[in-house]
């Protein structure tokens, strides 16, 4: 196995050169860290655990994570998650801050300004996708502070990795499960969370294109958004259906699906609509068990809590950039016989 000093002879440079390069301390000429990066991949260099260990010790890291607020009860889980690999990394005397946040960009921009103040090194983020959060990333890549994106991610940003669905592909998911499980003409209500989230706005790409390839002759009855809010979900879901009464099944691309169904329920249609859903938080197992909802698709939320950590933490010790871009997490299909 190949040494820093071996590294360093190759590359006719310091070893403190080759250490700032491979552990990412300091600034380094874009030739030479370049160079150094080359020879350290042909050898095949791998930093000594023991040393990685002692490393992350010395230097007592820290992660910053936001993600949106306890009020979606699927982040309960992504934070459980966070908290299970933060045990684990407290070991290694790295800690990990934690910020919830409303559906707001500046409530993102100022949590994010508060991690910075405590000194994180790293982040794990769920962004809006918007401008102002794509600059403040690049801004901190220029810092040397790698973001790792979670549940959702930003276009275009110089983020590390994201870890998390693949949305559009869980979009024509939905479609698939609504066609096979509708023997009808299909007339579809939309209801999303927001179109300043990512993840929401790909669901509803994959699952328009591919109902219109299963069914021609379907209709978007219309879109409408709850910003993941019960209560608003409920309003805009009633207002939907009574505005639109030739619908006959719903997709709800993102949370407020109790609030959604309330207002189903509200208006007499519970099991006259075929309705999917995402996950398998307690209100929307309740509902698949009662026939409401047909079919959620579940995502693993404690891993896309956990392995955005895992990722900052090797990259701030070792140097080693993830070996893929997007971590996509499987995901399932509940039914109301295996939910």
């Amino acid at each position: 196995m190949a040494t820093i000093k071996e590294i360093a002879a190759l590359a006719g440079v310091s070893r403190g050169t080759v250490d700032r390069v491979l552990n990412h301390r300091g600034s380094v000429n874009p030739e030479t860290a370049s160079k150094i990066e080359e020879i350290a991949k042909a050898l095949d260099y791998r930093p000594n655990k023991a040393g990685i260990t002692l490393a992350a010790q010395k230097k007592k890291l820290k992660l910053g994570v936001i993600i949106f607020s306890r009020e979606n009860p699927f982040y309960i889980d992504v934070l459980n998650g966070i908290q299970e690999k933060s045990k684990e990394l407290s070991g290694y005397g790295c800690s990990v801050l934690v910020k919830q946040i409303s559906s707001s960009v500046e409530a993102q921009l100022a949590a994010i300004d508060e991690l910075l103040l405590n000194g994180i090194n790293g982040l794990a983020l769920a962004p809006f996708n918007e401008e102002q959060i794509r600059s403040k990333i690049n801004g901190l890549f220029e810092q040397g502070i790698p973001v790792v994106t979670l549940n959702t991610d930003i276009r275009n940003s110089k983020r590390l990795a994201y870890v998390g669905s693949h949305y559009f592909r869980s979009g024509e998911t939905a479609a698939g499960l609504m066609h096979l499980m509708t023997g009808r003409p299909l007339t579809v209500g939309i209801v999303t969370g927001s179109p300043n989230i990512l993840c929401h706005t790909e669901r509803i790409e994959g699952f328009v294109s591919a109902l219109k390839k299963h069914d021609p002759e379907a209709k978007i009855a219309g879109i409408v958004e709850n910003h993941d809010d019960d209560i608003e979900s409920y309003e805009q879901t009633l207002a939907l259906l009574k505005s639109h009464p030739d619908i006959n099944a719903l997709f709800f691309s993102a949370a407020g699906v109790y609030g959604g169904c309330r207002g189903v329920e509200a208006l007499g249609l519970s099991g006259k609509l075929r309705i999917i859903a995402f996950d398998k938080v307690p209100a929307t197992r309740t509902l698949v068990e009662k026939g409401v909802i047909a079919a959620t698709i579940c995502q693993q939320p404690a891993l896309q809590g956990s392995l955005p950590l895992e990722i900052l933490f090797n990259y701030l010790t070792t140097g080693e950039k993830p070996k893929k871009d997007c971590h996509y997490v499987a995901v399932d299909i509940r039914i109301k016989e295996n939910i």
